[in-house]
């Protein structure tokens, strides 16, 4: 019943080897990275657009509608 959780296999020697030979920045060594960088940039460049038009509207007394 348990027996997909208890016998996984054992990757980290392998990840281990991957992260360690690798030449690229840290961020970027691991299988996944480009979409996990990717996301974050993308929500980091929106969040920081509505903060930059916020403080617009604010400095220039437009009215947020």
């Amino acid at each position: 019943m348990f027996g997909a959780l208890v016998n996984k296999p054992y990757h980290i020697i392998e990840r281990q080897k991957l992260v360690q030979r690798s030449h690229v920045p840290l961020y970027y060594r691991l299988p996944r990275s480009n979409i996990y960088m990717a996301s974050y940039y993308t929500l980091f460049s929106v969040g920081m657009a509505a903060t930059v038009y916020g403080a617009y509207t604010m400095v220039m007394g437009k009215k947020a509608e």
